[in-house]
């Protein structure tokens, strides 16, 4: 069996659904656990419609169900060429459930509401698709994640239970392929023992692609995304990016740890743990090579890798009364950093302070000072830029540090880390 995980790129819109049927006719004869995103923007918009009924803007809300079921209206209408398909009917009316929600009583719990409300745009896409795909002659059918994924009651970033989660799709997932040979399940959702959908974190259709994966013991995974396989820097950033043709497990896990964006930091281990190898595979060329990941580390070396993470906040922590940075001051920086949801992209300490560097537009300075103004004096520098390079030489140091003042340098054998400040537009 094989998982392919299509992201909201490649179900953006009527044409990419298409691509997605011509894609699994390819494999004709094989075993396929289709996991798909939320159509394009809809996770942004599910996330404004969230915010709306919170702060009571029912205006707003009803607006933003209503452009949302459109915009799965037009995409509908692009797909099927008469309207008695009964998708038409379950879209219409998983919207008008979201639309009557607003005059029923809600939780107290903000996250509890995201979960239920945003997870909706990834149930309402594989339902699409999967309509789709049977209409095109497909042997496929829809599998609930609601129902296969069990995690525990953190929502928004539920923590799967493993030895549950293996039982229901051995169970209740596995079986159904005596009867089909496609089904189409979500990512980025799962469910408490009461019954309750939780998601799994933002960007987390990876990861479910992954989970499916190894519980189903899968030959292997495929990611289809918008690029030629895994490349060697973000094109936003950089100029003359490589492909990796293969890089291994451990290349993956150290380059998502530092952030790269391709792969979903949860994805790969528990495709290591069974050696199921990955391929991150262009659905506009699907079927050029890609990149494989996979357990030999013999390529790793042979192309250096550049993560760039941009508007970097550097915060640097004092003890007001003079005292060295010790395990004690550390571990209560830690936990109010973890209160803050804080999420750290480097730190470094010295004698006297500890310093961090943080996704700005993922803080709130002021909330920041506040939590650390009774202990701490708290100094900090914005608009900055953190850039990591894999398996670098002088050149490539020599190229990332051009007209840059540097404010951090970490280095080991195999890493170079630079926080900067970007001299030419001071």
């Amino acid at each position: 069996m094989k998982v392919f995980k299509f992201g909201g790129a490649s179900v953006k819109d009527a044409a990419a659904v298409r691509n997605v049927s011509r894609i699994l006719s390819l494999y004709k004869g094989d075993q396929i656990c289709v996991v798909v995103s939320a159509m394009g923007k809809t996770t942004n918009s599910m996330e404004l419609l969230v915010q709306a009924l919170w702060e009571r803007n029912e205006l707003k809300y009803n607006e933003l169900v209503d452009e949302r079921l459109q915009f799965h209206l037009s995409i509908l209408n692009e797909l099927f060429s008469e309207k008695h398909y009964s998708i038409y009917k379950t879209v219409e009316d998983l919207f008008e459930n979201l639309k009557n929600k607003f005059q029923q009583p809600i939780s107290e719990n903000y996250d509890f509401e995201y979960d239920q409300i945003v997870s909706l745009g990834e149930v309402i896409s594989s339902l699409i698709v999967t309509s789709f795909l049977k209409e095109q002659g497909h042997l496929v059918e829809w599998a609930d994640s609601r129902k296969l994924i069990r995690t525990n009651n953190l929502y928004r970033e539920g923590n799967v239970d493993w030895q549950k989660t293996e039982e229901l799709i051995k169970s209740k997932f596995l079986p159904e392929f005596k009867k089909v040979s496609i089904q189409i399940t979500q990512g980025f959702i799962g469910h408490t023992s009461e019954g309750f959908t939780t998601t799994l974190g933002r960007e987390g259709s990876d990861y479910t692609a992954g989970i499916f994966a190894y519980c189903c013991d899968a030959q292997d995974v495929t990611i289809w995304k918008d690029v030629p396989g895994m490349l060697n820097a973000d094109p936003k950033w950089f100029d003359n990016t490589v492909k990796l043709d293969s890089i291994s497990f451990k290349e993956a896990i150290e380059l998502s740890y530092y952030g790269a964006t391709v792969i979903h930091p949860k994805t790969i281990k528990p495709l290591q743990n069974k050696g199921i190898p990955l391929y991150v595979k262009s659905f506009i060329d699907p079927q050029a090579d890609g990149t494989v990941i996979q357990e030999s580390t013999e390529k790793d070396h042979l192309v250096p890798s550049f993560i760039f993470k941009m508007n970097q906040l550097l915060v640097s922590l004092t003890p007001k009364d003079f005292s060295f940075i010790i395990e004690e001051n550390l571990s209560d920086i830690f936990n109010r950093l973890a209160k803050m949801n804080a999420k750290i992209n480097l730190m470094q300490n010295s004698a006297l302070s500890f310093s961090i560097a943080l996704d700005r537009d993922k803080i709130n300075i002021e909330k920041l000072l506040e939590t650390f103004q009774d202990t701490f004096n708290v100094r900090y520098n914005e608009n900055l830029e953190l850039v990591t390079v894999r398996h670098f030489d002088q050149a490539t140091i020599d190229r990332v540090t051009e007209g840059k003042e540097i404010i951090v340098e970490q280095k080991t054998k195999q890493t170079v880390r630079f926080l900067m400040k970007d001299l030419t537009n001071s």
